[in-house]
């Protein structure tokens, strides 16, 4: 089914695009989300009507995002401290939530779904690089470093 995206949409592609995709994937999400409309002809003439206003739109989250991605590299490296036994493991765990309640306790503006850990949370002490994923494009890292407290 192709489609027309009305924003940028990960791993698929950018405002304008037209993409052929999966008939339940356009249905299900892309439409009623409003990241797409069917590639018709009225909606292609509809959208070259305010490409304008979308691709300005884009551009102004994209320079949203660069913003927040320098606030975030200013923070530095973040300390959590946590609860360890005599090995240096945790006692639980360091998930997206405590990374995220840490860096808006600094003064920074993560949100929970745009922390990266590939690996799962984090269970030792020590330093811990957590990606951050911004906007298309636009991605950081910090430092998370857990101190243990017996």
């Amino acid at each position: 089914m192709e489609v027309i995206l009305m924003e940028n949409v990960e791993n698929l592609g950018s405002v304008g695009d037209k993409v052929n995709v999966k008939s339940g994937f356009a249905r299900n999400y892309l439409v009623p989300h409003g990241k797409a409309k069917m590639a018709t002809a009225a909606n292609l003439a509809e959208f070259e009507a305010i490409r304008a206003e979308l691709e300005k739109a884009a551009a102004e989250a994209r320079q949203a995002a660069e913003a927040r991605k320098q606030e975030i590299e200013a923070l530095g490296a973040i300390e959590i401290t946590a609860r360890v036994g005599s090995e240096g493991k945790l006692f639980g765990s360091i998930g997206v939530a405590d990374v995220s309640d840490s860096i808006a306790s600094l003064g920074g503006n993560v949100e929970k779904s745009e922390i990266r850990m590939p690996e799962g949370a984090l269970r030792t002490v020590g330093e811990h690089i957590v990606d951050i994923h911004l906007y298309t494009d636009v991605d950081t890292q910090v430092t998370v470093n857990i101190i243990g407290e017996e």
